[in-house]
């Protein structure tokens, strides 16, 4: 299945690709244990791709139990080397209005109890992760959605995603912090996935869906349950429109990006001296250093 390049991972109410087909599923294990659910293996646009739901098809995984190295494990095992994630966020800033698209180029973790790294055990490496988004990757999305005309949503082509644990939603005052730290958008899950996809040398980008305002806003507590519901399924159809026209312009050119050599010189610990079970349970990240 090495010819499965592009992998998409969908977020809050995107459950599955409608526009998928000769669909099948694949159970897969990862010396990580199993992924948040079994791959969807289909085609799009002409182009193999697999899907996966980050929080498994019933959403029954809270942001802190998403096993995301799992994830991004499973995909490289199926030939992964491009990653979209299509994420549900929140808006920290005024002009990103509620169903605005979003391409962060920036991440602040704020996240305190999740395993963000496939090193350790013996093995140790350092990834830059100075601009933590694949550049190439996110301006095809960007270019798939200008092409699409939506009307009434704006896209915004960069901005800082803030990582928050959850599954809580943020207090005024963090929230009003987070807007002091520069961020524009928050949400749960993109990292450590980001961080996993370029220790995977898998080149990844973030679309980014505005559900609402978080609660910094003064006109919040206007913003209901159904409304930001409603957000959710009308920010899935959209993302399945930008998915699958980036997937048609990505099949077509195929290009190589930094992410696909990450860890060229990022390993420190001698090959010949990290313990064998360790080099087993790495050999898929590894195997072309080795």
């Amino acid at each position: 299945m090495s010819d499965v390049k592009i992998g998409i991972i969908g977020g809050s109410g995107l459950y599955q690709m409608s526009a998928l087909t000769n669909v099948r599923e694949v159970n897969v294990e990862t010396p990580f244990g199993k992924p948040s659910d079994n791959l969807i293996v289909g085609e799009l646009a002409g182009t193999k791709v697999v899907f996966l739901a980050r929080h498994g098809r019933n959403h029954h995984l809270t942001p802190s139990e998403v096993p995301y190295r799992a994830n991004i494990y499973a995909m490289k095992q199926i030939g992964v080397e491009y990653l979209i994630s299509a994420s549900a966020v929140g808006s920290l800033q005024a002009e990103i209005k509620p169903l605005d698209l979003d391409l962060p180029d920036q991440f602040i973790d704020r996240t305190n109890s999740r395993i963000n790294t496939f090193f350790g055990d013996g093995i140790v490496g350092h990834i830059t992760f100075g601009d933590p988004i694949c550049h190439q990757l996110a301006g095809v999305l960007a270019d798939s959605i200008e092409s699409l005309d939506f009307p009434d949503l704006t896209l915004h082509r960069s901005g800082t995603y803030i990582c928050m644990e959850g599954p809580a939603f943020s207090t005024k005052a963090e929230s009003n912090m987070y807007r002091m730290l520069g961020g524009t958008i928050i949400g749960m899950t993109n990292l450590p996935e980001a961080k996993l996809a370029r220790e995977a040398e898998i080149a990844y980008a973030t679309l980014a869906l505005a559900t609402d305002y978080d609660c910094w806003h003064p006109d919040h507590d206007s913003v209901t349950v159904d409304m930001i519901i409603g957000n959710l399924h009308k920010n899935a159809t959209n993302a399945q429109q930008v998915i699958q026209e980036t997937v048609k312009r990505l099949g077509a050119d195929l290009f190589v990006s930094e992410a696909h050599s990450a860890l060229k010189y990022a390993v420190i610990t001698p090959i010949d001296k990290v313990p064998e079970a360790t080099k087993q349970k790495l050999g898929l990240l590894l195997q072309k250093y080795l």
